[in-house]
């Protein structure tokens, strides 16, 4: 009987797809707990392939099957449920639909400008809380921004990250990183001849006062004259490459920071000085020492080599590990093409456009001698073609409300080309009852970004209830290690093991109670075994609001 009771609980739990019927919410998310339970006996493998999986052989036995469709809050699928007549075997197939609408995932995507705390306060009226309902912030999935040197690190030997912190901990508690630049010099503040230097050069004084070099060059697009830093100076660099290392100190390996770039040299720190007549970038000798260093005291946080480092330096870098970005996107030609070194030396991709949003739909489209206009059609090809992982989605003031509010059908749809993307192509399950059951689910996962996934991710598969709450792991955790999944590949995954404790019991108030099968994907597997909700999403319709994808109608 217990045989027989199994399957009747199995059976219900296809069938009831039937009876949900459709309630026109087929895209919406439903509530989900996120308890974990104990695991049961079981096993799984993993095998990497390009192509979907094979049924399992029908048996010889005479088969009936029926197949069935509907919709019901967490989307729109059919699973086919095949049953024998003198065998206890129970297959159901699912068939999946991707996600309606965007998608944020960590680790990849798009970002705003993020200064400070502010962005936060309702009084912001571009905020996520702000007045003007700004929706470019559902597809936000890090902050970037600029610190200054001198501020951070005001005397020798000390630090002061308080403020920083305060910022780090505000994104984390909106689930986002933060892209870290710290900035020795920004000429867009030289208003006049006589602009005060702490206005502009963020280099701390103290370096200056132990006899650091600096000279006076001419701003180009003003004329105004300012002191810069002699960017070859050897007291300059030396403390330089002292706050990388008291940086690394505070922040290598803390999950606030997303990256960090290396901004030692020229204005803005984008290793050039070519606005600044009469200063002049180091040699690629003393550039590449700095990227050595960098190396030596980052073990953890990815390093970023800034727009104009190129040749020999942009080489030796991705020789370290260390990925590289580009500001020049969608006005300048060529641009994403430079990031492919990158992507094919298995590194994220980074790229901001070479201005904001609304100054580029005025370019007048003329090369040489001007700048290209943005078209949806160019925005779209740079993200392809760069393999882009992360993405400006406009340095505007406004925190992209303009740029979303005029593109979000293609922004929305861009989220989930952007970086990694898993979907979900083909799962099902098997259960054969004889004198050891047998419960399997068979998945394949597909992702369909255009970038590797660089981080670990673990993939769950759970017995769940009827409000998606964990009743019993099925198979093992999985781990995938980071930089593995890459763009356009299929995997398969294979799931093995027993029904949660007292399975066989609920079948008489089966139609109260079904068991029914939840994915997960986990940034680490003690966030699973500690009972934390998955933070990255499938790319699929069956979304629970606690992030697990519910593999039913």
């Amino acid at each position: 009987m217990k045989r027989f009771a199994l399957l009747g609980v199995l059976a219900f739990a296809a069938v009831g797809i039937v009876a949900c019927g459709d309630d026109g919410n087929g895209a919406a998310p439903v509530s989900g707990e996120n308890s974990s339970s104990s695991v049961a006996t079981s096993s799984s493998t993993v095998v990497e392939s390009s192509s979907s999986l094979s049924s399992a052989a029908e048996s010889s036995v005479a088969m009936s099957s029926v197949t069935e469709s509907s919709s019901s809050v967490v989307g729109t699928s059919s699973a086919k449920i095949s049953s024998s007549t003198s065998v206890d075997t129970l297959r159901i197939t699912y068939s999946l639909k991707p996600f309606d609408g965007p998608l944020a995932n960590p680790h990849k995507g798009f970002t705003v400008p993020t200064e400070g705390t502010w962005v936060f306060v309702p009084e912001f009226e571009f905020g996520p809380y702000g007045s003007l309902n700004n929706r470019a912030w559902d597809l936000v999935t890090y902050g970037s921004g600029y610190q200054k040197w001198n501020k951070l690190n005001p005397a020798k030997d000390v630090y002061d990250w308080t403020e920083l912190d305060k910022l780090l901990d505000a994104l984390a508690e909106h689930n986002m990183g933060y892209a870290l630049r710290v900035l020795p010099y920004s000429p867009s503040f030289v208003k006049g001849n006589d602009t005060p230097e702490e206005d502009y050069d963020w280099t701390p004084k103290f370096v200056y006062e132990m006899g650091a070099k600096k000279i006076t060059a001419t701003v180009q697009w003003n004329g105004y004259r300012a002191t810069v830093p002699v960017w070859d100076d050897p007291v300059y660099l030396q403390a330089a490459k002292d706050f990388g290392t008291a940086l690394a100190k505070k922040y290598d390996g803390d999950p606030r920071i997303e990256y960090i770039d290396i901004r030692s040299f020229g204005e803005w720190g984008e290793w050039h000085a070519s606005h600044l007549n009469g200063s002049e970038m180091p040699s690629e000798a003393v550039q590449i020492e700095m990227l050595d260093h960098y190396a030596s005291v980052f073990k953890k946080t990815l390093l970023v080599l800034p727009s104009s480092g190129m040749g020999d330096v942009y080489t030796h870098a991705l020789s370290l590990g260390i990925t590289k970005r580009d500001d020049g996107f969608i006005s300048i030609p060529g641009r994403p093409d430079s990031l492919v070194r990158a992507y094919e030396a298995n590194l994220p991709t980074i790229a901001e456009n070479q201005a904001g949003y609304a100054t580029m739909l005025n370019n007048n489209d003329i090369i040489p001698g001007g700048y290209l206009k943005w078209t949806p059609q160019r925005w779209v090809d740079a993200i392809t073609t760069a393999h882009l992982t992360y993405y400006v989605l406009d340095q505007d003031s406004d925190e992209g409300y303009k740029f979303y509010k005029e593109n979000k059908a293609l922004a929305d749809s861009m989220s989930k080309v952007i970086g990694y993307n898993f979907r979900v192509v083909n799962a099902e399950f098997e259960s054969v009852a004889s004198s050891v059951a047998t419960n399997t689910l068979n998945i394949t996962i597909k992702n369909t970004g255009v970038a590797p996934c660089f981080f670990d991710v673990y993939l769950v598969a759970e017995f769940v209830d009827s409000t998606g709450t964990a009743l019993a792991q099925l198979g093992e955790t999985m781990r995938v290690p980071k930089g593995t999944f890459k763009d356009g590949m299929s995997q398969e995954f294979s799931f093995s093991g027993n029904l949660p404790a007292g399975g066989t019991e609920v079948a008489t108030s089966s139609a109260q109670n079904p068991i029914r099968i939840a994915l997960s994907l986990y940034e680490s597997e003690d966030a699973f075994k500690n009972g934390k909700n998955p933070t990255v999403r499938f790319d699929n319709d069956g979304l629970l609001q606690n992030g697990k994808l519910l593999l039913k109608e």
